[in-house]
């Protein structure tokens, strides 16, 4: 099977009109290193990506997030749940009254208002996918003895 040719490939990496009238989005295709990558202001050595966000679908956004080892995020709880997906290292996880060690391939829910945080395991930058419904997300730290009610 021949590959096709490389400018075929860049004009995909590109946003195409909605085949379905109805639809309200376009396609968008594009390489992750396209967009840009923000430090988390709350968080130690924590960077993001929003990889989908407003006006890039409906429903919901996916962002990308890592920390690099010996970094973390400190107790905070959103008002939106997440869905994540480990791509990368391994971490511990706080989530409500629960602790759990995380790691490549995992998957993790955290229902909205329940308090969280990570910290990185070992020498390799912890990296996950987060999944979020669309609309507003108010995010609240929170100190060591809050509840997580």
């Amino acid at each position: 099977m021949r590959r096709p040719a490389r400018r075929a490939i860049e004009a995909r990496r590109t946003t195409f009109t909605p085949k379905h009238p109805d639809s309200p989005m376009a396609t968008i295709v594009r390489h992750s290193r396209d967009i840009p990558i923000e430090p988390v202001r709350a968080a130690e050595a924590t960077s993001r990506q929003v990889l989908t966000g407003p006006g890039e679908g409906s429903g919901f956004h996916m962002r990308r997030f890592k920390i690099a080892p010996g970094g973390g995020m400190p107790r905070h709880r959103n008002i939106v749940e997440h869905q994540q997906f480990v791509i990368g290292g391994g971490a511990t996880v706080g989530i409500g009254d629960q602790v759990y060690h995380v790691r490549t391939g995992d998957v993790v829910h955290i229902p909205g208002g329940t308090p969280h945080w990570y910290r990185t395991e070992g020498d390799e930058a912890f990296e996950f996918l987060c999944v979020v419904p669309d609309g507003e997300d108010r995010i609240e730290m929170l100190s060591e003895e809050e509840s997580s009610e």
